[in-house]
Protein backbone atom coordinates (compact mmCIF):
# COMPACT_ATOMS: atom_id res chain seq x y z
CA UNK A 1 0.00 0.00 0.00
CA UNK A 2 2.69 2.49 0.97
CA UNK A 3 4.73 2.19 -2.28
CA UNK A 4 1.57 2.65 -4.37
CA UNK A 5 0.45 5.73 -2.44
CA UNK A 6 3.92 7.31 -2.35
CA UNK A 7 4.60 6.59 -6.02
CA UNK A 8 1.21 7.99 -6.98
CA UNK A 9 1.79 11.10 -4.86
CA UNK A 10 5.05 11.82 -6.67
CA UNK A 11 3.31 11.47 -10.04
CA UNK A 12 0.33 13.60 -8.98
CA UNK A 13 2.52 16.37 -7.62
CA UNK A 14 4.25 16.93 -10.96
CA UNK A 15 1.75 15.53 -13.46
CA UNK A 16 -1.69 16.37 -12.06
CA UNK A 17 -3.10 16.40 -15.62
CA UNK A 18 -2.74 12.62 -15.68
CA UNK A 19 -5.22 12.09 -12.83
CA UNK A 20 -8.51 12.50 -14.74
CA UNK A 21 -7.60 10.35 -17.80
CA UNK A 22 -6.49 7.54 -15.50
CA UNK A 23 -9.10 7.88 -12.74
CA UNK A 24 -12.21 8.07 -14.93
CA UNK A 25 -11.99 4.63 -16.61
CA UNK A 26 -10.58 3.12 -13.43
CA UNK A 27 -13.54 4.25 -11.29
CA UNK A 28 -16.16 3.50 -13.95
CA UNK A 29 -14.93 0.11 -15.08
CA UNK A 30 -11.72 -1.17 -13.46
CA UNK A 31 -12.57 -0.96 -9.76
CA UNK A 32 -16.16 -2.32 -10.11
CA UNK A 33 -14.87 -5.32 -12.10
CA UNK A 34 -12.08 -5.79 -9.56
CA UNK A 35 -14.47 -5.72 -6.60
CA UNK A 36 -16.77 -8.10 -8.46
CA UNK A 37 -13.93 -10.59 -8.76
CA UNK A 38 -12.92 -10.14 -5.14
CA UNK A 39 -16.51 -10.59 -3.95
CA UNK A 40 -16.89 -13.77 -6.00
CA UNK A 41 -13.68 -15.10 -4.45
CA UNK A 42 -14.54 -14.04 -0.90
CA UNK A 43 -18.17 -15.14 -1.07
CA UNK A 44 -21.49 -13.31 -0.82
CA UNK A 45 -23.92 -13.72 2.04
CA UNK A 46 -26.94 -12.03 3.55
CA UNK A 47 -24.94 -10.30 6.27
CA UNK A 48 -23.55 -7.76 3.77
CA UNK A 49 -26.53 -5.45 4.22
CA UNK A 50 -26.37 -5.91 7.97
CA UNK A 51 -22.82 -4.55 7.82
CA UNK A 52 -24.17 -1.53 5.90
CA UNK A 53 -26.65 -0.84 8.71
CA UNK A 54 -23.90 -1.12 11.32
CA UNK A 55 -21.82 1.41 9.36
CA UNK A 56 -24.71 3.87 9.13
CA UNK A 57 -25.51 3.53 12.85
CA UNK A 58 -21.86 3.96 13.90
CA UNK A 59 -21.29 7.03 11.72
CA UNK A 60 -24.54 8.66 12.90
CA UNK A 61 -23.60 8.02 16.54
CA UNK A 62 -20.11 9.43 15.96
CA UNK A 63 -21.57 12.60 14.43
CA UNK A 64 -23.67 13.07 17.56
CA UNK A 65 -20.59 12.59 19.74
CA UNK A 66 -18.66 15.14 17.65
CA UNK A 67 -21.40 17.69 18.14
CA UNK A 68 -21.08 17.22 21.87
CA UNK A 69 -17.29 17.65 21.67
CA UNK A 70 -17.49 20.77 19.49
CA UNK A 71 -17.73 23.10 22.50
CA UNK A 72 -14.23 22.16 23.61
CA UNK A 73 -12.51 21.87 20.21
CA UNK A 74 -12.91 24.58 17.58
CA UNK A 75 -12.16 22.28 14.63
CA UNK A 76 -14.90 19.87 15.69
CA UNK A 77 -17.41 22.71 15.51
CA UNK A 78 -17.03 22.79 11.71
CA UNK A 79 -19.49 20.49 9.90
CA UNK A 80 -16.98 19.65 7.15
CA UNK A 81 -14.38 18.49 9.67
CA UNK A 82 -17.05 16.62 11.63
CA UNK A 83 -17.77 14.60 8.49
CA UNK A 84 -14.04 14.20 7.91
CA UNK A 85 -13.70 12.80 11.42
CA UNK A 86 -15.91 9.77 10.72
CA UNK A 87 -16.28 9.31 6.94
CA UNK A 88 -13.38 7.18 5.73
CA UNK A 89 -11.83 6.29 2.39
CA UNK A 90 -13.22 2.79 2.62
CA UNK A 91 -13.32 1.92 -1.09
CA UNK A 92 -9.74 2.83 -1.99
CA UNK A 93 -7.97 2.41 1.35
CA UNK A 94 -10.11 0.29 3.66
CA UNK A 95 -10.77 -2.48 1.13
CA UNK A 96 -7.08 -2.80 0.14
CA UNK A 97 -6.27 -2.90 3.86
CA UNK A 98 -8.76 -5.74 4.28
CA UNK A 99 -7.17 -7.63 1.40
CA UNK A 100 -3.70 -7.14 2.82
CA UNK A 101 -4.40 -7.85 6.48
CA UNK A 102 -7.51 -10.05 6.79
CA UNK A 103 -8.81 -13.39 5.41
CA UNK A 104 -10.89 -13.40 2.18
CA UNK A 105 -14.20 -13.88 4.01
CA UNK A 106 -13.77 -10.41 5.55
CA UNK A 107 -14.13 -8.73 2.14
CA UNK A 108 -17.98 -8.79 1.97
CA UNK A 109 -18.02 -7.13 5.40
CA UNK A 110 -15.86 -4.30 4.07
CA UNK A 111 -18.01 -4.00 0.94
CA UNK A 112 -21.14 -3.81 3.11
CA UNK A 113 -19.59 -1.10 5.27
CA UNK A 114 -18.62 0.88 2.17
CA UNK A 115 -22.17 0.67 0.78
CA UNK A 116 -23.66 1.93 4.03
CA UNK A 117 -21.13 4.75 4.36
CA UNK A 118 -21.65 5.79 0.73
CA UNK A 119 -25.42 5.94 1.23
CA UNK A 120 -25.04 8.04 4.37
CA UNK A 121 -22.41 10.52 3.19
CA UNK A 122 -24.10 11.40 -0.10
CA UNK A 123 -27.55 11.73 1.50
CA UNK A 124 -26.69 13.33 4.85
CA UNK A 125 -23.42 15.02 3.83
CA UNK A 126 -24.81 18.03 1.92
CA UNK A 127 -27.50 18.55 4.57
CA UNK A 128 -24.91 18.38 7.35
CA UNK A 129 -22.55 20.85 5.68
CA UNK A 130 -25.10 23.46 4.66
CA UNK A 131 -28.11 23.19 6.93
CA UNK A 132 -28.80 26.92 6.95
CA UNK A 133 -28.92 27.27 3.16
CA UNK A 134 -30.33 24.25 1.42
CA UNK A 135 -30.17 24.56 -2.34
CA UNK A 136 -32.27 22.32 -4.51
CA UNK A 137 -35.51 20.44 -3.96
CA UNK A 138 -36.00 17.19 -2.11
CA UNK A 139 -36.40 15.45 -5.47
CA UNK A 140 -33.04 16.81 -6.64
CA UNK A 141 -31.40 15.58 -3.41
CA UNK A 142 -32.76 12.08 -3.99
CA UNK A 143 -31.60 12.20 -7.59
CA UNK A 144 -28.11 13.17 -6.42
CA UNK A 145 -28.11 10.32 -3.90
CA UNK A 146 -29.18 7.75 -6.49
CA UNK A 147 -26.59 9.05 -8.95
CA UNK A 148 -23.77 8.74 -6.45
CA UNK A 149 -24.89 5.29 -5.33
CA UNK A 150 -25.15 4.06 -8.91
CA UNK A 151 -21.67 5.43 -9.68
CA UNK A 152 -20.12 3.97 -6.52
CA UNK A 153 -17.56 1.25 -7.37
CA UNK A 154 -18.90 -0.82 -4.46
CA UNK A 155 -22.48 -0.72 -5.80
CA UNK A 156 -21.40 -1.64 -9.31
CA UNK A 157 -19.12 -4.40 -8.10
CA UNK A 158 -21.88 -5.88 -5.93
CA UNK A 159 -24.40 -5.78 -8.78
CA UNK A 160 -21.90 -7.40 -11.15
CA UNK A 161 -21.11 -10.16 -8.66
CA UNK A 162 -24.81 -10.92 -8.16
CA UNK A 163 -25.31 -11.13 -11.91
CA UNK A 164 -22.32 -13.47 -12.35
CA UNK A 165 -23.50 -15.67 -9.48
CA UNK A 166 -26.73 -16.27 -11.41
CA UNK A 167 -24.81 -17.77 -14.35
CA UNK A 168 -23.43 -21.33 -14.66
CA UNK A 169 -19.94 -19.92 -15.38
CA UNK A 170 -19.46 -18.07 -12.10
CA UNK A 171 -16.58 -20.29 -10.92
CA UNK A 172 -14.70 -19.83 -14.20
CA UNK A 173 -15.22 -16.07 -14.11
CA UNK A 174 -14.18 -15.95 -10.44
CA UNK A 175 -10.89 -17.69 -11.16
CA UNK A 176 -10.19 -15.54 -14.23
CA UNK A 177 -10.74 -12.28 -12.33
CA UNK A 178 -8.69 -13.09 -9.21
CA UNK A 179 -5.26 -11.78 -10.23
CA UNK A 180 -6.56 -8.82 -12.30
CA UNK A 181 -8.79 -7.85 -9.36
CA UNK A 182 -5.84 -7.45 -7.00
CA UNK A 183 -3.83 -5.59 -9.65
CA UNK A 184 -6.62 -3.04 -10.19
CA UNK A 185 -6.89 -2.36 -6.45
CA UNK A 186 -3.18 -1.54 -6.40
CA UNK A 187 -3.68 0.82 -9.34
CA UNK A 188 -6.56 2.46 -7.46
CA UNK A 189 -4.16 3.16 -4.59
CA UNK A 190 -1.80 4.82 -7.06
CA UNK A 191 -4.65 7.10 -8.21
CA UNK A 192 -5.45 8.01 -4.59
CA UNK A 193 -1.76 8.85 -4.13
CA UNK A 194 -1.88 11.02 -7.25
CA UNK A 195 -4.84 12.95 -5.84
CA UNK A 196 -2.99 13.42 -2.54
CA UNK A 197 0.10 14.65 -4.39
CA UNK A 198 -2.06 17.14 -6.26
CA UNK A 199 -3.59 18.37 -2.97
CA UNK A 200 -0.14 18.76 -1.43
CA UNK A 201 1.04 20.80 -4.41
CA UNK A 202 -1.89 23.22 -4.29
CA UNK A 203 -1.73 26.57 -2.54
CA UNK A 204 -4.79 26.06 -0.38
CA UNK A 205 -6.43 29.33 0.61
CA UNK A 206 -8.14 29.79 3.93
CA UNK A 207 -7.29 30.11 7.62
CA UNK A 208 -5.13 27.41 9.13
CA UNK A 209 -7.06 25.16 11.48
CA UNK A 210 -5.61 22.86 14.11
CA UNK A 211 -6.50 19.41 12.79
CA UNK A 212 -5.24 17.40 15.75
CA UNK A 213 -8.75 16.81 17.18
CA UNK A 214 -10.30 15.61 13.87
CA UNK A 215 -7.27 13.38 13.27
CA UNK A 216 -7.55 11.78 16.71
CA UNK A 217 -11.29 11.28 16.22
CA UNK A 218 -10.90 9.72 12.76
CA UNK A 219 -7.92 7.47 13.37
CA UNK A 220 -8.38 6.58 17.05
CA UNK A 221 -11.75 7.49 18.58
CA UNK A 222 -14.01 6.29 15.75
CA UNK A 223 -12.28 2.88 15.34
CA UNK A 224 -12.48 2.46 19.12
CA UNK A 225 -16.21 3.23 18.99
CA UNK A 226 -16.65 0.68 16.20
CA UNK A 227 -14.77 -1.90 18.25
CA UNK A 228 -17.14 -1.37 21.18
CA UNK A 229 -20.19 -1.61 18.88
CA UNK A 230 -18.91 -4.79 17.20
CA UNK A 231 -18.20 -6.44 20.54
CA UNK A 232 -21.79 -5.77 21.59
CA UNK A 233 -23.13 -7.67 18.53
CA UNK A 234 -22.77 -11.42 17.93
CA UNK A 235 -20.38 -11.37 14.95
CA UNK A 236 -17.58 -13.60 13.67
CA UNK A 237 -14.13 -12.42 14.65
CA UNK A 238 -13.12 -11.53 11.09
CA UNK A 239 -16.24 -9.32 10.76
CA UNK A 240 -15.23 -7.35 13.85
CA UNK A 241 -11.72 -6.95 12.48
CA UNK A 242 -13.03 -5.74 9.10
CA UNK A 243 -15.43 -3.23 10.69
CA UNK A 244 -12.67 -1.74 12.84
CA UNK A 245 -10.25 -1.46 9.91
CA UNK A 246 -12.91 0.23 7.78
CA UNK A 247 -13.62 2.68 10.59
CA UNK A 248 -9.88 3.36 10.87
CA UNK A 249 -9.56 4.29 7.17
CA UNK A 250 -8.39 7.90 6.58
CA UNK A 251 -10.76 10.72 5.67
CA UNK A 252 -12.60 10.12 2.39
CA UNK A 253 -12.06 12.26 -0.69
CA UNK A 254 -15.88 12.42 -0.94
CA UNK A 255 -15.87 14.88 2.00
CA UNK A 256 -13.76 17.25 -0.12
CA UNK A 257 -16.02 16.77 -3.15
CA UNK A 258 -19.18 17.48 -1.14
CA UNK A 259 -17.62 20.60 0.43
CA UNK A 260 -16.66 21.88 -3.02
CA UNK A 261 -20.13 21.12 -4.41
CA UNK A 262 -21.67 23.16 -1.57
CA UNK A 263 -19.35 26.09 -2.43
CA UNK A 264 -17.58 25.92 0.92
CA UNK A 265 -13.89 26.52 1.57
CA UNK A 266 -12.39 23.06 1.16
CA UNK A 267 -8.89 23.79 2.48
CA UNK A 268 -9.59 22.14 5.86
CA UNK A 269 -10.96 18.85 4.44
CA UNK A 270 -8.14 18.74 1.85
CA UNK A 271 -5.45 19.03 4.54
CA UNK A 272 -7.28 16.48 6.72
CA UNK A 273 -7.39 13.99 3.82
CA UNK A 274 -3.68 14.41 3.17
CA UNK A 275 -2.51 14.17 6.80
CA UNK A 276 -4.91 11.38 7.79
CA UNK A 277 -3.91 9.23 4.80
CA UNK A 278 -0.23 9.53 5.59
CA UNK A 279 -0.91 8.83 9.28
CA UNK A 280 -3.13 5.84 8.44
CA UNK A 281 -0.17 4.05 6.89
CA UNK A 282 0.94 3.57 10.50
CA UNK A 283 -2.34 3.61 12.45
CA UNK A 284 -4.23 1.04 10.34
CA UNK A 285 -1.57 -1.71 10.73
CA UNK A 286 -1.49 -0.91 14.45
CA UNK A 287 -5.26 -1.36 14.66
CA UNK A 288 -4.90 -4.63 12.76
CA UNK A 289 -2.50 -5.89 15.40
CA UNK A 290 -4.76 -4.74 18.22
CA UNK A 291 -7.84 -6.52 16.88
CA UNK A 292 -6.04 -9.64 15.61
CA UNK A 293 -7.00 -11.62 18.78
CA UNK A 294 -10.64 -11.27 17.70
CA UNK A 295 -10.02 -13.71 14.83
CA UNK A 296 -10.18 -16.58 17.29
CA UNK A 297 -13.41 -15.48 18.99
CA UNK A 298 -16.35 -15.93 16.58
CA UNK A 299 -19.73 -14.67 17.64
CA UNK A 300 -22.51 -16.99 18.66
Amino acid sequence: MAPCLIGGALIGRWRSQWIAPLALPLVRFGVPVSLMGLLLHGGLNGSLFGMALIAVAAIALMLMILRGLSAGFAALGRPDLQLGSCIGNTAYFGIPATLALLPPEALPVSIGYDLGATLLVWSLGPLWLNQANQAGTTRERWQDLLRHLSSSPASRGLLGALMVMATPWHELIRDALWLPSRAVIMLALVVVGMRLGDIAARKLEGPRVDLSAPLICKLLLFPALMLVISLAIPLPGYARQALVLQAAAPTAISVLLIAESEHLNAAGPARLILISTLSALISVPVWSLLVSPLSGTPGT
